[in-house]
């Protein structure tokens, strides 16, 4: 079968490569977001948006989770936050003149740059079937077709409500209360596509799926092991602590297949020296790692200090933490001594001598923290890497004491609040007990869709209504002429966006966009102005206000979700969605009797900076598992296995986008201008395979079920790479990972581990083959 990828502009497929640069941020990272805020938004407009990111009395950046800092400076922003904020409150309008100009079947063809750039969605529109334009309809009308066509399943789990992690907290329990009020538990989101093996892993481990560290314990921890990450692109403000941590004595560990130049030296442009002087070298030791070694790596690691231990009994090993709040350590530990060095270095490609630097200076700290991001969590073996990081910091009682702890470093500003918010389709029997006690009813205990379980449903005709608040789930998943044809199997799709993306253009039998204020925008009721909640990504809670003056016909996430709920559930319904819609002080109250943690919520987050929630294994050092332990576990050694002619391949971003928004056509760090189909090798390898750099070569990814998968046109170009590994921009590659080639236990897919071999350029169309 051959299906057509996402359309390319030839801008796109001729980039330009320099040099990959060896700093971030400084004076031209603040030049170039300026001049986007100023292009997108103007002067005015734009000043008063980036004065207001991440303050008391602002907005939460719709970007990253990273906690804000204490309020030091004025300007509490990044540049990717910047563009963020610039895309949301551009001047753009995507209005129904520009739908009745532009075909469906033309807009499908033009690339997810493009669509992004035209604007801010300004009125619901409706694709109906056999159409080839969408028309403009009513927020009334459009509540009834969603209606009709719920109430038209033959059983609720016919629906899927999928949920983007910008979403704030009261949007997103108002979501989950309509679905679990219909009766199902379909209940997908973006975590499912990340850091799902997170959870999975602490869960099992330490009993809370979060991070169990704070800002201030990253800015006093000895040493920050820093996996699978890319703060300067991914997560810019995050350097400003490591920088902190510096700045205390603290060291830095980075383990990455790339050299990112966030981890090489920080410039921050709100110190002198970052300014006028070589800013701030943040990495001590760099660990370049064969993508997918980490397993591996943290074994060696957890094998030396345990020889470390014997040597010197009582030195290494905390034995009273160990004793007093673990189990499992004793078989641990006789599994741990049998690790092969021979499979430790060809699972890793590092030389020994360096894994055994880094545990020496592990053992000269004495508080440790491991970071880590989705380098991490998307392989075939990411929750047993995960699980050997716990054991990692367990044995030395890193976990639950200041300067130490698991940081987990999620995307989009609100994908952990969502979750506890209720937005899993497998939540805990105490939420659903406390939900029911709350709204009256009995909702749905069996298990409902994770994101990939619903592409298979609705590939296998099982799913009739998909509704997207937020997101591109299109271009985020995985396989995307599969999702894509699973999509069109639907009868409805619906989704609630800020701006157009594909996946307004590859829709079920009918579609309909409905547009909502974003973060930056805003709300004001009858009831007086709104604001919303969210949550960092260390457990830290507070309210964002938006202030730009937005579209009279725009609706807020938590008035649309309670309008569908009205007209799905029918007059009769006693929850009162319309003063959720109206007054979310109303709906917080609800909120703070069912969620833990948010008792008193209206009070407290009006507090400036919010609220802390509760978290046992960093506030008591209890653990709340299954054996109300801490929990050691034996994970089998993987070796990354690549046969002659391949590479592993990792998806990742660059640094002019967020997720799948693309903001530009650079890649400032990497040396990538005007252009994102390019595909980054080693030197060697491109020398060992009879590869030519600059050359255009087409990547293939095959499967043990005799599949193939193409993409086409990528420029090849020589990086400093692990070798044996490559890596190339999603969504451009997400085409090469199967649907079904996902993380063990917590079904995520592996974007970071797909092994390719490269074939002759077959033209500017990226053509996939399965």
């Amino acid at each position: 079968m051959i299906a057509r990828a996402p359309g390319s502009d030839p801008a796109q497929d001729t980039p330009r490569i320099g040099r990959p640069e060896h700093h971030a941020v400084g004076v031209h990272a603040v030049t170039t977001a300026v001049r986007m805020a100023e292009r997108q938004m103007g002067a005015v407009r734009g000043a008063r948006a980036l004065l207001r990111v991440n303050q008391h009395d602002g907005f939460d950046c719709p970007g990253c989770a990273w906690p804000e800092e204490d309020k030091v400076h004025r300007a509490e922003f990044c540049e990717n936050g910047a563009k963020a904020v610039a895309e949301e409150a551009t001047r753009r309008r995507v209005t129904p003149d520009f739908f009745a100009r532009h075909s469906v079947a033309e807009l499908v063809g033009r690339s997810g740059y493009w669509l992004g750039q035209q604007g801010r969605l300004t009125h619901p529109m409706l694709l109906e079937e056999g159409a080839t334009h969408y028309a403009p309809v009513s927020w009334g009308r459009a509540y009834e077709i969603i209606g009709a066509e719920l109430a038209a399943l033959a059983s609720p789990d016919e629906a899927v409500f999928y949920t983007s992690g910008r979403t704030p907290n009261e949007p997103a329990f108002a979501l989950q209360l309509l679905a679990r009020r219909l009766g199902t538990n379909n209940l997908p989101d973006c975590a499912n596509l990340c850091h799902e093996s997170t959870g999975s892993a602490l869960v099992e481990t330490l009993g809370v799926g979060k991070g169990s560290v704070t800002l201030d314990d990253i800015h006093h921890a000895d040493l920050v092991i820093v996996a699978g990450q890319n703060p300067g692109t991914n997560h810019p403000r995050m350097m400003a602590a490591l920088e902190r941590a510096k700045d205390n004595g603290g060291r830095v560990i980075s383990v990455n297949p790339l050299p990112e130049a966030g981890l090489e030296r920080f410039k921050n442009p709100q110190r002198p020296r970052g300014v006028l002087g070589s800013g701030t070298r943040l990495t001590d030791l760099f660990l370049q790692i064969g993508a997918g070694g980490d397993l591996a790596l943290f074994r060696a690691l957890n094998g030396l200090l345990l020889e470390a231990e014997d040597a010197a009994p009582g030195t290494v090993v905390d034995r009273a933490f160990v004793d007093e709040h673990t189990l499992g350590y004793e078989a641990w530990a006789k599994d741990a001594r049998t690790t092969d060095w021979d499979d430790v270095l060809a699972a890793t490609g590092l030389p020994r001598e360096q894994i055994e630097r880094a545990a020496a200076m592990v053992l000269e700290s004495r508080s440790v923290i491991v970071c880590w991001a989705l380098g991490l969590t998307q392989h075939k073996h990411s929750v047993p890497t995960l699980r050997e990081v716990v054991n990692f910091l367990l044995l030395r009682g890193n976990v639950g004491r200041p300067g130490a702890g698991v940081c987990p470093v999620r995307g989009h500003s609100n994908v952990q609040g969502d979750r506890t918010m209720g937005i899993f389709e497998r939540m805990p029997e105490a939420f659903h007990a406390a939900l029911d006690a709350e709204f009256g009813f009995t909702s749905p205990r069996h298990h409902g869709y994770d994101s990939v379980n619903a592409i298979r449903a609705m590939r296998d005709g099982k799913v009739g209504v998909f509704v997207g608040m937020g997101g591109n789930f299109v271009s985020a998943a995985p396989d995307t002429p599969v999702t894509e044809e699973a999509v069109r199997r639907c009868a409805l799709t619906v989704q609630i966006s800020t701006k157009l993306n594909r996946s307004h253009l590859v829709t079920g039998r009918r579609a309909l966009i409905l547009p909502t204020l974003g973060r930056s925008d805003e709300d004001r009721t009858e009831a007086g102005p709104q604001f919303v909640t969210v949550e960092d990504s260390m457990g830290r809670v507070h309210a964002s206000r938006g202030r730009l003056k937005g579209e009279a016909t725009l609706r807020s996430e938590t008035a649309i979700v309670s309008g569908i709920a009205r007209a799905a559930l029918g007059a009769s319904d006693d929850i009162p969605w319309e003063e959720f819609a109206h007054d979310l002080d109303r709906l917080r109250e609800r909120i703070g009797r069912v969620v833990p943690g948010f008792e008193d919520f209206n009070a407290r987050v009006r507090v400036p900076g919010g609220f802390s929630l509760p978290h046992a294994p960093r506030d008591t050092r209890t653990f709340p598992t299954h054996t109300g332990k801490a929990n050691f576990t034996v994970n089998d050694m993987v070796v990354p296995e690549i046969p002659e002619g391949r590479l592993m391949l990792q998806t990742l971003r660059s640094h002019d986008q967020y997720n799948t928004t693309i903001y530009g056509l650079d890649d400032r760090y990497r040396g990538v201008h005007d252009g994102r189909r390019v595909v980054l090798v080693n030197p060697e390898d491109i020398q060992r395979l009879g590869l030519t750099e600059g050359a255009y070569t087409d990547l293939v990814s095959a499967w043990p079920d005799g599949r193939e998968r193409r993409a086409a046109h990528f420029k090849l170009v020589a990086y400093p790479t692990a070798r044996g590994c490559a890596a190339a921009y999603m969504p451009e590659a997400t085409v090469l990972v199967p649907l079904d080639h996902t993380s063990d236990v917590s079904n995520t897919p592996a974007y970071k581990s797909v092994l390719i071999r490269f074939e002759p350029d077959s033209g500017t169309e990226a053509v996939v083959v399965i």
